[in-house]
């Protein structure tokens, strides 16, 4: 029986030209977290395409069963959708997401256009992700780590625990797309934010010294924590995206 999904946690696209963009939201989060960076995207004239990952949007256990391939994979599919149908592609994410971006833009650097992470996942996170893969064994969930946003009147729609088995897939994710980060060559904008309580800001820095990319850019958010595309900053991640796609 296929889980019940939250109304804001359901996939969304935009028909546009003929640029498409890959929009990923993160872990244990939804689609709700990437929906005004979409619509932004949508609005500057592009194809948008919002998938939501496996596991996410319905529930704790649901999310505990899943495994890092399959949110890759679903992120590969909307991918795949979107080179069949645009001329040039890009790829943006959040958190996991941009960890997703990253992954993508290493499998695909002849085909994807540019690469967009947003406070991506990638060289650290909590210092007990090591230990995931041990503790899963042991715990069932952890605290929750969503909804870190700077704005008091914003609030993503997440679950408020981990699954530690999830937990442990998303270490494996990092791991691989950390060991891959020089084959990234397609132009890439890094955003990071100053503040954030979820992914250690030396994430951004990491993945530009790493990437084998000519063009490459850090943008620092000096008004948000780790959900920026739902804080103070979210204009500003629309504005420089924009412009970026349209540079390239």
């Amino acid at each position: 029986m296929a889980e019940e999904v939250w109304p804001d946690a359901q996939p969304f696209s935009f028909e546009g030209g003929d640029i498409g963009v890959l929009v990923v939201h993160g872990f244990t989060g939804c689609t709700q977290s990437m929906l005004p960076l979409g619509k932004g995207l949508a609005e500057a004239g592009f194809t948008v395409l919002g998938p939501r990952l496996p596991g996410h949007g319905t529930n704790v256990k649901d999310m505990g069963t899943r495994k890092w391939t399959e949110w890759t994979g679903e992120a590969e599919r909307g991918l795949k959708e979107l080179l069949e149908r645009c001329e040039k592609v890009f790829v943006t994410g959040l958190s996991m997401g941009g960890t997703i971006t990253c992954f993508l833009g290493e499998r695909y650097p002849e085909r994807i256009a540019g690469l967009m992470p947003i406070n991506a996942a990638v060289a650290k996170l909590n210092p007990l992700m090591p230990l995931t893969p041990v503790a899963k064994y042991v715990l069932k969930t952890i605290p929750g780590v969503g909804s870190d946003i700077k704005d008091p009147g914003a609030k993503e729609s997440c679950y408020d625990k981990v699954p530690v088995a999830a937990a442990a897939e998303l270490h494996a994710l990092m791991k691989i797309t950390r060991r891959d980060l020089a084959k990234i060559t397609a132009p890439i904008l890094v955003f990071a934010s100053r503040e954030d309580h979820v992914v250690p800001t030396t994430n951004g820095p990491f993945i530009l010294d790493h990437v084998s990319s000519a063009d490459k850019e850090l943008v620092w958010l000096e008004n948000s924590y780790h959900v920026a595309t739902l804080d103070f900053d979210k204009e500003l991640i629309i504005k420089r995206c924009v412009e970026f796609i349209e540079s390239h």
